[in-house]
């Protein structure tokens, strides 16, 4: 082997080296990426499932008030048009 052919050897197990470093930080990174994204999905998830445990007696209640009385609604949204109506503008 002649002195160039072992430099140029050299130099393309560097760079060889060099490119298999940066492949392994990338699929790092992208793994990482992943893991984040999941995470973020569940947490979105779990704080909606939470949320409508924590508000259901309520919608329960409200939902019961309507079907009782109809006509209750009615004057809890003609007064909130009273109330819009008289804001200046």
């Amino acid at each position: 082997m002649t002195p160039e052919e072992k430099a140029l050897l050299e130099q393309t197990r560097a760079l060889v080296e060099d490119s298999n470093k940066m492949l392994k930080s990338m699929r790092r990174s992208a793994r990482m990426s992943s893991i984040f994204h999941i995470f973020y999905w569940i947490v979105i998830l779990a704080l909606t499932v939470g949320s409508y445990y924590l508000l259901e007696p309520n919608l329960k209640k409200v939902s019961t008030l309507i079907s009782s009385d109809p006509q209750l609604v009615d004057n809890a949204l003609q007064q909130a048009k009273s109330m819009l109506q008289k804001q200046p503008q």
